[in-house]
């Protein structure tokens, strides 16, 4: 076994309230971590992904922060229905949003909640780093400003080290492309990390790539699936066969199913009658995880699997699409 996989009962040992629509719970969870991962949350017949706050350099305490989304099921579930000495079921911290060990400096660039895994990335940058560290983070008003308290007191406890600068759109409007490259200005060589809504990070990235900023400087931590990657979407069920076979194993089942064009294995692993594990379906938290054993798989997408495991054979399978003819993957038990 790569990591842990399996979900564990976890006590909350305290609920924060940060903003009229965001709690950070607060987890009796001795789980080893790193700054900017996350965990899975196993409810309501559902898995949602939830970034942690703290940072295990500077907190004795793991927090994970999650704002209710409007018709979410399962933050909506934990807002109102969680309190101090309840348990609930997550996997151990996992996650590829983390930082890399150099002397550059760190420029992050944050929508809404999307502050949540950098916050836990400015602690641990601060407090291990001789780094400087620079965070733009967006918000619909002032109100919905997530940790303001904790920013501020860590700019005036590191004036020559850390900037925070707020944008507001009831006052400035939606953050534009000029915004995010005068915040670069010369931080040419830094390390940028983006973490907020699809629409805000697309454009950012943009932004730093038109100015000047290499690829692979830029982290990006996405948790939104895409539309028609649902448990009952309609996935590629209209897709062209191809020549081969995919070849699923799960929980001692071994499923066969014709190779289709652009299909992932995620997907053939449905349209073979299995359901498999699976969360984001954007290759962010790696609870889709499975081995190749036979043939070969490219990932479109891979924040949450490094370069050791991918060598062995792990692939998610919600973004691995077959490069063989015939290729069989296991799901652990």
């Amino acid at each position: 076994m790569v990591r842990d996989h399996g979900f564990h009962p976890v006590r909350i040992k305290r609920i924060v309230q940060e903003t009229a629509d965001t709690r950070t719970y607060v987890l009796d969870a001795p789980f080893p971590y790193r700054a900017g991962q996350f965990l899975t949350v196993r409810a309501c017949g559902a898995l949602r992904s939830y970034s942690m706050s703290s940072s295990p350099e500077t907190d004795d305490e793991l927090m994970t922060t999650v704002k209710r989304v409007p018709g979410g099921l399962v933050s909506n579930w934990m807002h109102e229905h969680l309190a101090p000495g309840d348990v609930i079921e997550t996997t151990a911290p996992a996650g590829v949003f983390c930082l890399r060990e150099s002397d550059v400096p760190l420029v992050a660039y944050c929508g809404g909640s999307g502050i949540t895994p950098v916050l836990s990335l400015v602690k641990t940058a601060l407090a291990t780093t001789s780094r400087r560290v620079r965070v733009l983070s967006a918000n619909r008003d002032a109100d919905s400003i997530i940790f303001g308290s904790a920013l501020t007191e860590l700019a005036e406890r590191h004036p020559d080290r850390f900037e925070i600068r707020h944008h507001l759109d009831d006052q400035g409007g939606f953050i534009t492309d000029r915004q995010v490259r005068e915040f670069a200005g010369v931080d040419l060589d830094a390390d940028f990390y983006l973490c907020g809504p699809a629409p805000f990070m697309d454009l950012a990235e943009r932004a730093l790539l038109v100015h000047g900023v290499d690829a692979g400087q830029i982290f990006a931590e996405r948790f939104a699936p895409a539309a028609d990657e649902t448990p009952n979407g309609p996935g590629n069920a209209g897709a062209a066969e191809k020549e081969g076979t995919v070849s699923i194993v799960l929980t001692g089942k071994r499923r066969s199913v014709p190779r289709h064009s652009g299909e992932t294995l995620l997907e053939s692993a449905r349209r073979a009658g299995l359901m498999p594990p699976f969360s984001c379906e954007s290759g962010n938290c790696g609870t889709c995880i499975a081995q190749v054993t036979e043939g070969e798989a490219k990932m479109r997408v891979n924040n949450a699997l490094d370069d050791d495991e991918v060598a062995e054979g792990w692939v998610l399978t919600c973004q691995g699409e077959p490069v063989t003819p015939d290729i069989t993957v296991v799901y652990e038990d």
